[in-house]
């Protein structure tokens, strides 16, 4: 009787006056019990994705001559279906210039696949094989993760088919240059191991739905690996299979950040500290047409502030082509305002 009280727990009421009610006290956590939810995560997790992930060869001819002929080489990655008739997410960086493709399933299937379209611009491409019925992953909502959350990554690294590796996300909102200069926003930090051969595979949560697509690792860290939000790849996917590319528009100044006098921050009672530097334009640019110098600083496009060439590559999206926009730059010492009509880049 002694250790049946011991285990229970007196609740006394408000007033003190009525009899004590006695309630169990709960019992601790058990250490295995959450070693098994955890594992039970990552094999549920990676049994429903791993059948839709695929490894990807390519062949491509490599810049440069060897006894005066062109060099053939190859590479591979990974990359997972997510429609069942056959289109496939990836990296841009995977698939660019490819002359040949091949697709092998974990099943030991194999297609020939063509690039549909590729955006080097957020790394992201999408390519397709001629097959119907086959298993897809599901897209996630990647606003909706939280630093700390558990993540799966799948992949191929190093030709080892379908590796499943497992971390958390250890930040959000992280920022990263793609192979062509420009910055990708929002891209997630994580810290589950990535490999060559990981890149285009799926980053998935806990229920296996996909929420990021691995796409770098810095190779001097451990532990720092970055994936592109499944938001922005659903975005960039549909519109490769729309239109083969992403429309963006571009004005025609190559630039450099500088820094404004205070003086001319506050008497213009400009929003900024910084701008954009024109040190160049291109002939009949649309920043040409609009009457931009060189020299010019840009302070605003669209009446929003641009601190630097970052900030004015994010404004220059698909909508702007071919509409009128405000700019304000500050030349010389006055701050003047022009309007300009972005072209689509090719």
């Amino acid at each position: 009787m002694r250790n049946r009280i011991a285990d229970l727990e007196l609740i006394s009421s408000d007033n003190g006056q009525s009899p004590p009610t006695i309630a169990p006290r709960p019992s601790p956590v058990n250490d295995a019990d959450l070693l098994d939810a955890y594992s039970n995560a990552v094999t549920t997790a990676a049994r429903r994705v791993s059948p839709s992930v695929v490894k990807i060869d390519v062949e491509a001819i490599r810049c440069g001559h060897a006894h005066g002929r062109l060099q053939r080489g190859g590479g591979s990655g990974s990359g997972f279906v997510f429609t069942p008739d056959g289109f496939i997410l990836t990296n841009s960086h995977v698939v660019h210039g490819a002359e040949r493709i091949e697709v092998s399933f974990n099943d030991g299937g194999k297609f020939a696949a063509r690039l549909v379209g590729d955006d080097p611009q957020t790394d992201l491409a999408v390519i397709h094989v001629n097959a119907a019925g086959l298993p897809t992953a599901e897209f996630g909502d990647s606003s909706a993760i939280q630093v700390g959350q558990l993540v799966i990554a799948i992949g191929n690294p190093y030709g080892f088919q379908t590796t499943v590796t497992a971390g958390v996300v250890s930040n959000l909102a992280r920022s990263f240059r793609s192979q062509t200069g420009r910055l990708i926003d929002n891209v997630i930090q994580t810290d589950a191991a990535l490999n060559p051969g990981n890149s285009g595979g799926p980053l998935v949560d806990s229920r296996g739905r996909v929420v990021g697509v691995n796409t770098a690792i810095i190779p001097i860290a451990q532990g720092i690996c970055f994936a592109i939000p499944s938001d922005t790849a659903q975005f960039v996917a549909a519109r490769l299979i729309r239109d083969g590319k992403i429309r963006r528009a571009y004005i025609g100044v190559a630039g450099q950040n500088v820094p404004l006098h205070r003086r001319i921050v506050r008497f213009h009672k400009l929003d900024v500290d910084s701008g954009v530097l024109i040190t160049g334009l291109e002939p009949d640019s649309p920043a040409r047409q609009a009457g931009l110098e060189e020299g010019d600083i840009i302070v605003s496009f669209d009446r929003k502030p641009v601190f630097t060439i970052d900030d004015l590559q994010r404004l220059l999206t698909e909508e702007r082509v071919a509409t009128a926009w405000p700019i304000s730059v500050v030349r010389n010492t006055e701050l003047r305002h022009f309007h300009v009509t972005p072209a689509e880049a090719n």
